[in-house]
């Protein structure tokens, strides 16, 4: 371990998480840069995933703001929506919107739908859930490990938002928060949650689907997206090049393996930290600057590291 990647990290507490991105209510912050101009002339075209008219959405630069046009396209509040996917109304995890969307990509919002609640004891260490979230306050179950627990609770489904924990209102937390206080939860002892499913349409969805790897999911090439960002203007950029997709890919397998969720926008704000940094020192102290609120273990940082080198130099899958 070099010497002191430790003292160059903030000091964080274990007990306490802040939202990440100034996401936390408290008075607002002074107004980000507008989209660039390109940016900004974008229009995409946009359903309610279980069915709506098309319509049209422009002048955005984060997700929130994204959310916000959409909501106001169809007429809902904004924290009626709980992710969008791309090219698809289907509950399908590997087309789910990142911080990249393709120019000629059509979004499906999905709103939420039925609440249910669920009862279960906990005679593992570890469920089998994988935790993401929208980047706007809602954490929804990305994956559900065949053969685990929550496998076998059958009312649990893969696009589940997480609304409360045992009673305690988990709405505002992000996914990272969510997945310790699943984690945290004394093994032996039941809990409950109580969930709430997207909005369906008519036709079956199969949401028990436990979706596919990273590794199996598709990226385009070739072609222009909008990279959204949650500090400063959204850009028009080329996708990620190859190395950078598996650096990308495996980041995320490592955040699943460290902290139980999946976050593509995350891994990708990871391997951009990383690009022009000459040791693991250098890199993490970029992290702490970018992403400090999530306090990265050491093993982990170092972990990012070897996988950003192994993907430079061809040998990631």
């Amino acid at each position: 371990m070099p010497l002191g990647l430790r003292h160059k990290k903030k000091d964080k507490s274990k007990e306490t998480f802040k939202l990440v991105e100034s996401e936390a209510a408290a008075p607002a912050p002074a107004a980000a840069p507008a989209p660039s101009a390109s940016a900004a002339r974008l229009q995409f075209h946009t359903q309610l995933a279980h069915g709506s008219p098309t319509g049209r959405v422009e002048g955005f630069g984060s997700a929130r703001e994204l959310y916000a046009r959409i909501a106001a396209a169809f007429g809902i509040h904004p924290a009626q929506i709980m992710f969008c996917t791309l090219n698809t109304h289907k509950v399908d995890m590997d087309k789910l919107l990142g911080a990249q969307i393709g120019l000629e990509d059509f979004i499906f919002a999905h709103v939420k739908g039925q609440r249910k609640e669920v009862e279960v004891l906990k005679t593992d260490d570890m469920l089998g859930l994988t935790i993401t979230d929208n980047g706007t306050g809602c954490a929804f179950i990305k994956r559900i490990k065949e053969g685990s627990i929550m496998d076998q609770t059958k009312t649990v489904c893969v696009g589940d938002h997480i609304e409360t924990i045992n009673g305690k209102n988990v709405s505002e937390c992000r996914h990272y928060e969510v997945a310790k206080m699943l984690k945290d939860l004394e093994k032996g002892q039941k809990f409950k949650l109580e969930l709430v499913e997207p909005l369906k349409a008519f036709e079956k969805l199969e949401p028990r689907s436990k979706g596919k790897t990273l590794s199996e999911a598709k990226i385009s090439k070739g072609r222009e997206t909008l990279r959204l960002r949650a500090k400063g203007p959204a850009t028009v950029e080329e996708m990620p090049t190859e190395v950078e997709e598996k650096a990308i890919k495996k980041v995320d397998e490592l955040l699943e393996t460290y902290m139980g969720i999946r976050d593509i926008e995350l891994a990708a704000t990871i391997v951009e930290a990383g690009r022009d940094k000459k040791n693991p020192d250098e890199f993490a102290v970029a992290l702490d600057e970018t992403l400090g609120d999530f306090a990265f273990p050491d093993e982990f940082v170092f972990d990012v590291w070897g996988a950003i080198g192994d993907a430079k130099q061809g040998r990631l899958e």
